[in-house]
């Protein structure tokens, strides 16, 4: 009798962990194998692919992209009216939407998470750098608030014309002090993304580790250069994600990542090395994702100057003088020594032998498919006797000695930098040029380049929104080459350039915009700043059970409607 109760014992045990086991493994755990970790998990303030990974899949925008294209469909904003003179958008709000701390959605939370970034006198301003701001949203005037607590109504400093205000609960105006041809397909960058005024107030400075969004994950953990855990949001406004919890893991290495993969430790990873390519569609248990990256991987020269935005307007006010940058190095100051280089670069071998056919190369800074590119232009020849003869005219015919920062991590437009350094050191050293690495973790790197500590240093972009204005203006423009928070790394104060670039802002006709463009490339290869690269393939590789992914020409990662099957 003991026996048999010993027996029904067992069977019950092996019964509770069976249907234990069965439930832990019913669970939809997606690991995705990451090259890099997050440096901060507020919208409004990264500049950096890592971060914007993560923070996708937490908050929402009030409009936001089509899958697979940069069309803009409603999302936190069930629709809008744009005036006549394109200087007036009202957002009619969503209703019914909860943050994931149960706050409510409303104008509040937009007019918010705007102007902590452009009003100065804003509590949270303090809080964070905001340059995507001034990159692409300064045309929204920096305003003062004129009602306390978290209900804001915006009114400019100089002539008191509202340009933000809330009409209601559920309404938000925002006006335009000039046309903005690029502004609505802004609205759908992360940058705008709406975050919990509730989460803001509780962590205040600690907020971009505790993010709080209104997206289809909620935030778990975040270990730091290790994981960052998300798990479904139970009340989401949608349908409920597919996914039971989202983890992205970081693997540095690019090897690894693969390998990792192949024995199923995560189930998707990012920028694989070409040379794997072969491999990878040998193995019936992974599936290669590849498709034309609207991106551009660049060295850029330091050339000595910026400015400090003290306002923080995104724009070089007369009052903001040019000073040298911390990274001033004289040589690259000279644009023979900088045309130079481009020349004693073998940019077709680079592409040929360490992008291995998963790029092409680059000639101008705006990648091909986007308004303005300039196909016409002539890229500079490798020519390193002609490059040598530039360097003794620019009274360097010894060369000299000079850093190249060199990326930690992998990126869409640079899977393998150190690779590229040691491909450009090589060409480099045979004109007399002694290239020295500089190596730094990822979130130093990006500050001490928005900085320019830098004398030359390797990065790249991917477009955020499908328009010219998010190359040409964020990475050549002059208002870019603000100190400490840059995204013009050529630190490039050409007046004129930036004078094209703010009409082509300025109008919504598409050929003068086109036009605009290609004057200011023109100038910009003139000068020399830049070293282009490529435009690289966007790659990712999942196994075979990963269903519903789909690629982004941004090369942002939502995974919403993924599944594991």
């Amino acid at each position: 009798m003991r026996i048999n109760k010993l027996i029904v014992l067992a069977l019950s045990l092996l019964l509770f962990l069976g249907m234990t086991i069965t439930g832990i493994a019913q669970d939809k755990v997606l690991i995705f194998g990451s090259s890099g970790d997050a440096v901060r998990l507020d919208p409004a303030d990264v500049t950096d692919g890592e971060s914007i990974q993560r923070m996708d899949n937490i908050f929402e925008g009030l409009v936001e992209y089509e899958a697979g294209s940069t069309e803009i469909q409603p999302c936190l904003a069930e629709s809008w009216d744009i005036s006549e003179d394109g200087t007036e958008i009202v957002f009619h709000l969503r209703k019914g939407v909860k943050f994931h701390d149960g706050t409510d959605f409303n104008a509040d939370a937009v007019l918010f998470s705007l102007a902590r970034q452009y009003d100065m006198n804003h509590p949270y301003h303090e809080y964070g750098e905001w340059p995507y701001w001034g990159y692409m949203f300064s045309d929204i005037e920096k305003v003062e608030s004129r009602v306390p607590q978290l209900l804001y109504s915006f009114r400019t400093i100089e002539n008191d014309e509202i340009l933000v205000s809330k009409v209601d609960n559920y309404t938000v105006k925002v006006i335009l002090k000039a046309p903005n041809s690029s502004i609505m397909t802004s609205m759908a960058m992360f940058t705008v993304a709406i975050v919990s005024p509730t989460n803001a107030e509780k962590y205040k400075e600690d907020a971009f580790r505790n993010p709080c969004g209104t997206g289809p994950f909620k935030f778990v953990e975040w270990v730091k250069d290790d994981h960052i855990t998300l798990e479904a949001n139970e009340d989401y406004w949608r349908e409920r994600a597919k996914l039971d919890k989202l983890i992205f893991r970081v693997i540095e290495d690019p090897s690894a990542r693969l390998l990792a993969l192949e024995v199923g430790e995560v189930h998707g990873i990012e920028y694989p090395n070409p040379s794997d390519f072969e491999r990878i569609e040998s193995n019936p248990d992974l599936v290669l994702m590849t498709e034309p990256g609207m991106n551009v991987g660049y060295m850029a020269m330091n050339t000595g100057y910026g400015y400090v935005d003290a306002n923080k307007n995104g724009i070089k006010d007369p009052n903001e003088p040019l000073e040298k940058v911390p990274g001033y190095f004289e040589p690259l100051t000279k644009k023979e020594v900088r045309q130079a280089i481009n020349m004693a670069i073998d940019k077709e071998s680079i592409v040929n032998d360490i992008y291995m056919g998963t790029a092409v190369v680059a000639k101008t800074g705006v990648p091909p498919g986007v308004l303005g590119h300039h196909d016409g232009i002539e890229d500079y020849p490798y020519d390193p006797e002609r490059a040598k003869e530039l360097l003794a005219e620019a009274g360097y015919p010894d060369g000299f000695e000079v850093t190249l920062h060199v990326m930690p991590v992998s990126r869409p437009y640079m899977f393998d930098p150190p690779k590229i350094g040691e491909a450009i050191q090589s060409y480099l050293a045979a004109v007399g040029i002694t290239v020295n690495f500089y190596q730094v973790d990822w979130a130093t790197y990006l500050q001490e380049t928005e900085a320019g500590m830098h004398q030359m240093c390797l990065l790249g972009w991917t477009g955020d929104n499908g328009d010219p204005d998010n190359f040409m203006n964020v990475l050549y423009g002059l208002n870019s080459a603000s100190i400490g928070t840059a995204g013009n790394y050529a630190f490039y104060t050409n007046e004129e350039n930036q004078e094209l670039l703010t009409n082509a802002l300025r109008t919504y006709d598409v050929d003068e915009r086109e036009e605009y463009y290609k004057q200011a490339q023109e100038l910009v290869h003139e000068d020399a700043g830049w070293v282009y690269l490529a435009h690289s393939n966007q790659n990712v590789v999942f196994r075979n059970n990963v269903e519903g992914y789909v690629l982004h020409p941004t090369s942002r990662k939502f995974f919403y409607p993924v599944d594991i099957k």
